[in-house]
């Protein structure tokens, strides 16, 4: 896979996840830019599991296989947006911390599948 996407996803989300700790760590709820820098991790993460999709049509194949690679694309893909819509259901510090988790999770999930590919 394009192990650039890979790391550029991956600090992405770790500076989404940075961002939003230090809102939490303020005492403060997601805002606005906040969901600005969800979107892009968001983004991101669709281009590559079209990539990802792309790939496996064209006949590459993963070193671990496709179906847990598939399964690691579509985790990733749904990873920030549902860190997303659980802190607009939580509005104090702890949607902020929330995001960051998720952030954080996804970053390993990047790890992840460039150990599945082969990387």
């Amino acid at each position: 896979m394009l192990d650039a996407l890979t790391l550029v996803t991956g600090v992405a989300a770790l500076l989404l996840a940075a961002w939003c700790g230090w809102a939490a760590y303020r005492d403060q709820p997601t805002k606005d830019w906040h969901f600005i820098g969800m979107a892009v991790v968001t983004l991101l993460t669709l281009i590559q599991l079209v990539v990802g999709i792309v790939l496996l049509a064209r006949g590459e194949k993963p070193e671990q296989g496709t179906t847990i690679f598939v399964a690691y694309l579509l985790g990733a893909f749904a990873c920030v947006p549902a860190a997303g819509f659980m802190s607009l259901a939580e509005r104090t510090r702890w949607g902020s911390v929330t995001v960051a988790a998720g952030g954080v999770v996804l970053a390993v999930l990047e790890v992840r599948l460039y150990d599945i590919w082969g990387g």
